[in-house]
């Protein structure tokens, strides 16, 4: 059985090198790039891998559907640009794929960092996401953001995990909320949801309570406290504009 790994990029330089370096061992690797303007296609392409590089960005499903569409293994593996696999999982994943025993996708938990600590509390861990799958029996959805594998027949699970660095700093981390909160404000209107400010408010304190207490994310130190008060911004502003774009 071969398998492909596919991973989308945009300026990416920092992580891309660990990223690819970790999966050296599959058959083909294929990285799809949305116009970087620092060295991640170089030294993608100087690690093996097959580059191509599209004008436009179509939001994150539909962008990762392109990629799949280049893959030609019986199998394959989508990893984000900051994640990494593990000797331990690679070993897992060439076995299974030897022996799929009925299914046609498998679930992989992910330990993730958040500013340079690894999170096993906050509902971070273990964080179950579907990322090997046979080829022609899966697809990404179209959401722009927060995307999610879409699986035909039997999903499986495996038991070691892939490594994902989500946040180094607290610069990137404000980067990629007031990103990720647009994407996700827009995306809530297409679907016809409305906001209030009295709701975005009571949606990100009960994010912070979820997170810090429901789920424990207080035995994650003061990163698991810095953490609820990202995922409390991030929902109360997901909402805010969601509002605003209603105002419009």
């Amino acid at each position: 059985m071969n398998l492909s790994v596919v991973v989308i990029t945009k300026n990416e330089e920092a992580s891309i090198r660990r990223c690819l370096e970790s999966v050296k061992w599959a058959d083909e690797v294929i990285v799809l790039d949305s116009g970087s303007t620092d060295r991640t296609v170089e030294i993608s392409r100087e690690l093996g891998a097959r580059v191509s590089v599209t004008a436009d960005w179509p939001g994150f499903g539909p962008q990762k559907n392109r990629a799949l569409e280049q893959a030609t293994g019986d199998w394959v593996l989508s990893l984000d640009a900051d994640e990494w696999v593990t000797p331990e999982l690679r070993d897992e994943i060439l076995n299974v794929i030897s022996r799929p025993d009925g299914a046609m996708a498998f679930r992989v938990p992910r330990l993730s960092s958040f500013c340079g600590r690894f999170m096993r509390h906050s509902g971070w861990w273990p964080d179950y996401v579907t990322r090997l799958f046979r080829r022609g029996a899966a697809s990404f959805s179209d959401d722009v953001v927060h995307e999610r594998v879409i699986a035909e027949g039997k999903t499986g699970m495996l038991r070691e995990r892939i490594m994902h660095e989500t946040f180094v700093d607290l610069d990137e981390l404000l980067q990629k909320m007031n990103n990720y909160s647009s994407l996700a404000a827009k995306e809530m209107r297409h679907g016809g949801k409305r906001a209030g400010l009295a709701g975005a408010v009571l949606r990100g304190l009960w994010a912070f309570i979820r997170t810090y207490f429901l789920r424990c994310g207080f035995l994650d130190g003061r990163e698991g406290f810095m953490l609820a008060v990202a995922t409390a911004e991030g929902t109360y502003y997901r909402y805010a504009k969601l509002m605003l774009l209603d105002k419009k």
